[in-house]
């Protein structure tokens, strides 16, 4: 049974381990095909080989040179068969998911079955003939390939449903635990948003507006501030939004930093061009990166902390970066989190990852824009 719920102090997978479950979920299949037990499956085709050379060679005795050659035969089959039809198909499973086209995948996959199985009942049948009879190979007949392929293609057929149901069903088990994440990434977000230090702050800024008897910047701050929230409220129903709407509500939110760091911070921002506008993000995915920039780093007047977020239309990537200016910050103010959370949540959205790099100097994050396909 799955789990009702994802702990609550469970850290959402980092985009390394998200990528690492997609890769898993494509090869996945390659553990239900028996091929690699191999004291059993030897065990298997000991007894399979002994119950056909018994079932051909009647009246036979064990001990003799008929018996001993069909047994021998009857191995070689079904050894070069499991091998054949194992290790080719755990092969396939790097290269052609299942889940994208699962009619052609099968097709390949039995074609593939049949040309090793040929292959192998050329090889083991050629040599008995060759070493063992001392006839040519132009004495092979088409009555030697007929029974193997057909029991070759039974089994197959069986393996590989039952791979493609299992592997299906791990897959469902994936995306719904994939889903539960998400929607704590999304949940962890929010609460960051709505956390006490940044109202705290804002009011502060406020108030002081109202001090310094500024109505017109005071009245811009609370619309802008209602903006912010109401973004952030609306935001939690949403999977992803236009990169176009997620810029709009950075400028508001920096609008807000800049009113209580005044000239202590410069963000650089990204003209975005009308083709564009089509490109997507998580919500909240950039105010994220300028948050933690500001967060972690220390402004001044003198010198004001650098921000730059910079857009690569041909690449589909922003990227933002800031100076690093370290700084202690009070317990309780930072999860930590931020950044496994938007990984884990691009992990849902696509098999691109968040790209995080960082000098004793800067300190930067590329995100991958979305499309719709």
């Amino acid at each position: 049974m799955l789990e009702s719920a994802l702990p609550p102090n469970r850290p959402a997978q980092t985009p390394a381990d998200a990528l690492q479950a997609r890769k898993a979920s494509l090869t996945n299949l390659g553990r239900y095909y028996p091929h690699r037990k191999w004291a059993f499956m030897l065990s298997l085709m000991l007894a399979l080989s002994l119950g056909l050379s018994l079932l051909f060679c009647r009246g036979c005795s064990i001990l003799s040179e008929d018996f001993l050659v069909t047994f021998g035969y009857n191995f070689c089959y079904t050894v070069g068969l499991w091998l054949a039809n194992g290790y080719p198909s755990e092969w396939l499973n790097r290269r052609a998911d299942w889940t994208a086209q699962p009619i052609r995948r099968f097709l390949i996959t039995l074609a593939f079955s049949l040309v090793v199985s040929l292959l192998v009942i050329l090889l083991v049948s050629g040599s008995f003939l060759v070493f063992y009879h001392h006839r040519p190979l132009s004495d092979l007949s088409v009555r030697q390939f007929v029974v193997p392929l057909l029991i070759t293609v039974v089994i197959s057929l069986f393996m590989h449903s039952r791979s493609f149901l299992l592997g299906w069903r791990e897959a469902a088990i994936q995306t719904e635990r994939l889903q539960k994440e998400n929607a704590q990434a999304q949940a962890d977000s929010l609460r960051r948003q709505l956390d006490p230090h940044f109202l705290f702050n804002s009011l502060n800024a406020l108030t002081s507006l109202v001090e310094e008897n500024d109505p017109a910047r005071a009245t811009r701050f609370i619309r802008q501030l209602s903006q912010v929230y109401r973004y952030v409220l609306d935001a939690q129903e949403q999977e992803v939004v236009t990169l176009a709407e997620e810029l709009r509500f950075v400028e508001a939110y920096l609008f807000l930093q800049r009113t209580r760091l005044g000239e202590g911070v410069q963000v650089e921002m990204p003209a975005l061009p009308a083709a564009l506008e089509t490109l997507l993000v998580p919500p909240l995915a950039v105010q994220l990166l300028l948050e933690n920039a500001l967060k972690h780093n220390a402004t001044s007047q003198r010198d004001p902390l650098q921000i730059q977020v910079t857009l690569d239309a041909a690449a589909r990537t922003l990227t933002v970066r800031n100076q690093r200016r370290p700084r202690r910050l009070p317990e309780g103010e930072s999860t930590g989190l931020g950044l496994q959370n938007l990984g884990a949540r691009y992990a849902f959205l696509t098999k691109q990852t968040v790209q995080v790099a960082q000098t004793e100097t800067e300190f930067c994050v590329t995100l991958p824009l979305l499309e719709l396909q």
